[in-house]
């Protein structure tokens, strides 16, 4: 369809209301390029859902298509239940218009004759999560951008196992959707008798499970004191973090008052990731003026932590995604030991982007640990596909989403906090600062080092250079990078592994997606995956070598930052 055939039909359509109409008027007479943005093509629901700017337009995040993705998820509902009762449970976070959007799906879910339940304010991702499997629904909707700047929203749809949407579920909904050809065709119209509000009960019973989660009660009694200081981002985190810290024993909790607000125009920070350094300055302000033990920090939806704390010099450091989930697993399985609850039928979970340090740790614990595909989806069902068989103890990915135990099936900030909390306590026991427990991991597993290099490639020009960028590596894979020869290239859209050397390939066991990684001799590993949520192409960097007694921690990280620095200009970014 052109671009002046989906401006005609929001303009005609009698279901869109004169607001709307007006607004696309006015980009139409004043700002052509943003007219062209807000209609050049229909916001995709992928396999995760909807994610875009906000504003009018086939290409925007509004009342209109998120009205035509709940008629496509509630199609399919539908569909796979007939004559069942189909419950399903909605949350939102902070973000601007979310709790418009999260009313909106709940009128379109209950026109459609499907039981709602509704969260009375913003939550965390991970307690929609946990609400699906407790109230028993066929799925779940929250309405969350996570980390994205303040322009964005989205909406991320789950299944019964309260895990996000995967095979077939996600191309079947993906084809309801797409089967919506007018507004006329979404039932707007809510039946409110089916709507029910939820909130403190479900709350209750989710900081008890995540209470129950915990290794080292008596380490924390002792340790109660540890001092934490802990910011929400002006996000959900606010509304559980806290009292789920105080339910696991923790009397020395301080909350970044200027981010405790939720708000959708996050007005302390440039982005509400965890993952930027400048997202977390108050948080690391605050905690040097009270000599804290621990810095945490959620995203917008309580999905994402970041940590930081004193490094040897006394000096704050924010640890990676790669170094705060090595911590929490390494504790996770250190504890099961020593408790004796491990028995051979216990797995880990990680990322193919996220560090084989984590494997090296498990081999070692001799827990068995599984690679997915990015996205927690993929280890969401790889919880359900072992259950019964196999206990799942924890899983994480290098961007910041870690989870524990197996009551929350996405990635969980709120109980990683806990988490996270009671292994800073359990060191600080044991005389050890958390980068003195790095280092001891490092000495005796290896020093890993990870990089991530995000270029980002905005508009319909930046989708089409991204995809250039992947078929130019394709057809031409570097011979060595970093100095060594590259020996091993896998390609996840043609599911296929080749040895460089020999010229074989032989098929890999892994969803279709479109994701390279390069392999050298020294065994470094560098990823390519454009984003699925954002206008950016990543590249993932991993190079390791041995920690010898002899050597310092930082004297080592620079030879491997230079190795990256290396690796990055052979590739030409």
């Amino acid at each position: 369809m052109s671009l002046e055939s989906r401006v005609s039909s929001w303009l005609d359509s009698q279901a869109i209301d004169q607001e709307t109409k007006e607004s696309i008027k006015t980009l139409q007479s004043k700002n052509q390029e943003e007219l062209t943005e807000s209609f050049y093509k229909d916001l995709e629901f992928g396999t995760g859902g909807l994610r875009g700017i906000m504003g009018v337009g086939s290409n925007r995040m509004n009342k209109y298509t998120i009205g035509m993705a709940t008629q496509g998820l509630a199609n399919y509902l539908n569909r796979s239940f007939p004559n069942e009762e189909i419950k399903v449970a909605i949350a939102h976070d902070s973000r601007n218009n979310s709790r418009f959007f999260a009313e909106t799906t709940a009128a379109v879910f209950s026109a459609n004759g499907i039981k709602v339940y509704l969260f009375e304010s913003l939550r965390p991702t991970p307690e929609l999560s946990y609400s699906i499997r407790k109230l028993k629904c066929k799925s779940g909707v929250v309405i969350t951008a996570s980390h994205n700047p303040k322009e964005y929203n989205g909406y991320k749809a789950y299944w019964d196992d309260g895990g996000q949407l995967v095979p077939p579920h996600d191309k079947n909904v993906i084809d309801e959707v797409n089967k919506i050809s007018s507004f006329d065709d979404v039932k707007f119209n809510g039946n409110y008798s089916l709507i029910e509000i939820i909130g403190e009960e479900i709350d209750k019973q989710y900081i008890d499970v995540l209470k129950g989660l915990s290794l080292s009660p008596e380490t924390i009694a002792k340790e109660s004191d540890t001092k934490i200081v802990f910011s929400s981002i002006h996000g959900t985190g606010i509304k559980l973090v806290p009292r789920v810290l105080e339910a696991f024993g923790f009397k020395n909790v301080t909350v970044v008052s200027e981010q405790a607000e939720p708000d959708g125009n996050f007005p302390t920070v440039v982005y509400p990731n965890p993952e930027e350094a400048e997202a977390m300055s108050l948080a690391l302000k605050k905690a040097a003026e009270i000599d804290a033990d621990l810095v945490m920090a959620t995203d917008p939806d309580a999905d994402r932590v970041g940590i930081a704390a004193k490094n040897k010099n006394g000096v704050f450091q924010l640890l990676n995604g790669n170094q705060t989930g090595t911590l929490l697993i390494y504790y996770l399985l250190k504890k099961w030991q020593e408790n004796k609850k491990l028995d051979g039928k216990q797995f880990v979970v990680k990322t193919i982007v996220t560090t084989d340090l984590i494997k090296r740790i498990a081999d070692h614990f001799k827990v068995t640990s599984y690679d997915t595909l990015t996205g927690f989806k993929y280890i969401a069902e790889l919880i359900k596909e072992l259950e019964g068989k196999s206990k799942f103890i924890a899983g994480g990915e290098e961007s910041y989403g870690y989870l524990v135990g197996d009551s929350v099936r996405d990635k969980d900030a709120v109980a990683s906090c806990a988490m996270i909390a009671e292994m800073a306590a359990w060191a600080k026991s044991e005389g050890l600062s958390v980068f003195d427990l790095m280092e001891n991991i490092y000495r005796q597993f290896g020093f890993f080092l990870e990089s991530l290099k995000s270029i980002t490639r905005k508009g319909k020009a930046g989708a089409e250079e991204i995809q250039e960028m992947m078929v130019k590596f394709r057809k031409e894979p570097p011979s060595s990078l970093g100095g060594s020869k590259v020996v091993k290239l896998i390609d996840y859209q043609s599911s296929t592994e080749k040895d460089l050397a020999t010229g074989k390939e032989k098929p890999i066991d892994y969803p279709k997606s479109n994701v390279l990684q390069f392999f050298t001799e020294d065994e470094s590993k560098i990823s390519i995956r454009p984003s699925g949520t954002e206008p950016k192409i990543k590249f993932y960097f991993s190079v390791n070598t041995k920690l010898d007694d002899s050597e310092s921690v930082d004297e080592v990280k620079a030879k491997l930052d230079s190795k990256i620095n290396t690796i990055i200009s052979d590739l030409g970014l």
